[in-house]
């Protein structure tokens, strides 16, 4: 096995020994687990600089890692089943978003609240992967190796880091996101503060045309690991620095972590706590990957990476949250995973799991070919939120990215939509700011959609012991459910007496994925940055549908636009990228092209996906990162619909048990999702007009 050694840092009983319905007992224990790999071998095929990693004497890389694991102190009491959790920036994401606890005061902790997944009996595992977190935190990452400057080459290469301030700023960390002091990675610095080829550009939207800084009004701080600008960083304008990096991790190797992690605890090997000798009790291993780590597994299935060096299958499904249809800076040169809205690598074609013919290129690729290719694909249910579909990615997955039409998902796959969510799970406070402390111009979304993720991993479990889950669910042109971002804001702005006030984004100032040219390495895994935009023109974009005035002459509009596949977003920017595509509204102005909670089924306000920056903090129009917006209803209305608060408790409780029956809610959470509704009710019933 690659995973070669395991070095027990501590095991305790977790939570004092607590016991966890008819599981028992759990036992926590954390560790530094070691990997060898071969980088010859055809399983590790596409890892990018891994064949120009210094090797031992057995002709292996060598690296290591952190793990922590919570299992049933009696495994013979376990489920049989494993949820491999990717770490997101280090922390333990289904310690939130499944367990349902609150954010951890520390990155070391476990917050468990209801204990479902104990309750249940599985084991958890938390592998690190990813080579840049701060780990002296708590939180947990990777060694990854190392590849000597002299086998990079005169011309390695460089790395691009993109930093959007909401405020004005002489100086600005080398992180793509501060949180708190440490960040959500740490700086990468450059080879030298005062090379010359650093180059810094400032631009007003994500593809707006870029002005290049002169070198001498800037500088890199003596540490390497911030950099200031005479004028100062003016807020909402997107800043752009790309140099050479002053190390080169084999990124990829992260990759390999979670494969590897995930086979040998299958295994009977006598070094895997989950086993004794000649015995193992885990039978399925299930990979749980929220935003960054969703986008990871996404990444991780495009390289066909799922059979191990024995040809073991590692993951049996995968539960891929809020990733939309990205994938990430997960294996190229100077990657720098915890990147997230930059057009690089992972922006780009495919997006579907089926092979699509790409527009823009010609070429002919599905996000699923290598691992169909090579075996060992696992089931898959996507879940995602109204935000993935704004920013433009999340209907790429089922539509066709030259036309929109729609693409049904093939048989491995369910997705889902949280009809009117935001990308993090919302709490009932109307506030405009973010828990990333940006600002928006309208409250923050406060629908909290994490019971529908409890029963999907529930369901992902059963499907892969044989039982399929429910039909998938997303916006489709078929029956009314999809529609452009222009008709939604057109029609939010004539329901805006409903709720008021909403501000609505500049759609022309929104996300959209576009084809993209990272230079003619990029095959190789090194990038030249910032990408430029490809484009879809000539006889594709010809193909692609009747495009602006010509679909206006047309005549063209509504319907039968629709079925003939000259729609709106898809159509308009069919020259420039792919088609975007979300969620139609109803008369409340929320979603009806997803899931739908007792919150958007008895709605007392309008839910979206999306909110526009607030005009303190700059860039006019554009829409906040992961944010959505809740505009309540006048109290006025809600009492003329809901007869009394108990009326209302109870009709959230009959749409919560249709949920049940259709199987996208476990029956232990009604209760909790019409506690949910009735405190939405409360918030806005009762707030001052």
């Amino acid at each position: 096995m690659t995973l070669t050694n395991l070095e027990i840092v501590s095991r305790a009983p977790f939570e004092g020994g607590q016991s966890f319905g008819d599981t028992g007992p759990y036992e926590r224990i954390d560790a530094i687990a070691g990997y060898a790999v071969d980088p010859l071998n055809p399983a590790n095929a596409g890892i990018v600089d891994l064949d120009k990693a210094p090797r031992s004497e057995d002709g292996r890389v060598h690296f290591s890692g952190d793990l922590t694991i919570l299992q049933p102190a009696n495994p013979a009491r376990g489920n049989r089943a494993l949820l491999l959790d990717v770490p997101n920036r280090g922390s333990r994401p289904s310690a939130r978003s499944i367990l349902l606890g609150d954010p951890p005061v520390s990155p070391r902790d476990i917050p468990f609240n209801d204990g479902m997944l104990l309750r249940r009996g599985w084991s958890i595992a938390w592998p690190g992967w990813q080579w840049d977190v701060p780990r002296a935190a708590g939180r947990l990452g990777l060694d990854a190796p190392r590849v000597p400057p002299e086998a990079l080459g005169d011309n390695p290469g460089t790395t691009q880091l993109r930093i959007q301030p909401s405020a004005p700023a002489a100086e600005l960390p080398l992180t793509d996101q501060h949180v708190g002091a440490l960040g959500n990675h740490l700086p990468i610095t450059p080879t030298n503060i005062e090379d010359p080829a650093a180059t810094l550009y400032v631009r007003d939207g994500v593809y707006g045309e870029p002005a290049t800084i002169p070198r001498d009004a800037w500088s890199f701080t003596a540490d390497g690991a911030r950099i200031s600008l005479a004028s100062g960083f003016e807020p909402g304008r997107i800043y752009d620095i790309v140099y050479r990096p002053a190390e080169c991790p084999v990124v990829g190797t992260g990759l390999l972590a979670i494969r590897d992690c995930a086979t040998f605890l299958k295994s009977a090997d006598t070094a895997n706590p989950l086993a004794t000798p000649n015995r193992h009790f885990v039978d399925h291993v299930i990979g749980y990957g929220v935003s960054q780590c969703g986008r990871f597994l996404r990444h991780y299935l495009h390289l066909g990476l799922n059979l191990d060096e024995d040809g073991d299958q590692a993951l049996d499904g995968a539960l891929i949250h809020v990733a939309g249809g990205r994938r990430g800076e997960f294996n190229h040169r100077f990657a720098q995973p915890s990147v997230q809205p930059t057009p690089s690598f992972g922006h780009r074609f495919p997006f579907a799991d089926d092979a699509q013919e790409d527009p823009a290129t010609g070429k002919s690729e599905g996000l699923l070919d290598r691992q169909r290719a090579r075996g060992g694909v696992p089931r898959v249910i996507q879940t995602d939120t109204s935000y993935e579909y704004w920013r433009s990615d999340a209907a790429l997955t089922h539509v066709d990215a030259a036309t929109g039409h729609d693409v049904e998902p093939p048989e491995e796959v369910r997705r889902y939509l949280f009809a009117s969510t935001q990308h993090q799970a919302g709490t009932p406070a109307l506030d405009d700011r973010t828990a990333f402390g940006t600002r928006g111009a309208n409250p923050i979304n406060v629908i909290d959609y994490r019971p529908l993720v409890r029963a999907a991993l529930v369901n992902l479990l059963d499907w892969v012991r044989g039982t399929p889950p429910p039909a998938s669910v997303f916006p489709r042109w078929r029956d009314g459910t999809a529609a452009t971002r222009e008709d939604v804001a057109a029609r939010l702005a004539e329901l805006g007496a409903l709720a008021q006030p909403l501000a609505l984004p500049d759609i022309d100032a929104c996300p959209s994925m576009r084809p993209l040219d990272l230079g003619p390495r990029a095959a190789d895994g090194v990038g030249t940055f910032p990408a430029r935009v490809a484009g879809i023109h000539g006889e594709a974009a010809r193909v692609a549908g009747i495009h602006g005035e010509a679909a206006r002459v047309a005549g063209i509009h509504g319907e039968a636009a629709r079925v003939a596949g000259i729609h709106g977003e898809a159509a308009r920017v069919s020259g420039d990228g792919y088609p975007a595509v979300v969620s139609a509204i109803d008369d409340d102005g929320n979603e009806t092209g997803g899931i739908r909670l007792p919150d958007i089924e008895l709605p007392v306000a309008t839910h979206t996906g999306f909110n526009p920056r607030h005009p303190e903090t700059g860039g006019g129009g554009q829409i906040l990162d992961y944010s959505g917006s809740t505009v309540p209803f006048e109290a006025t209305r809600i009492h003329d619909r809901y007869p009394s608060r108990d009326a209302y408790r109870a009709a959230a409780r009959e749409v919560a048990e249709q949920l049940v029956r259709a199987r996208y809610l476990l029956p232990e959470d009604v209760e909790r999702c019409v506690t949910n509704a009735a405190a939405r009710y409360d918030l806005v019933s009762e707030r001052p007009q």
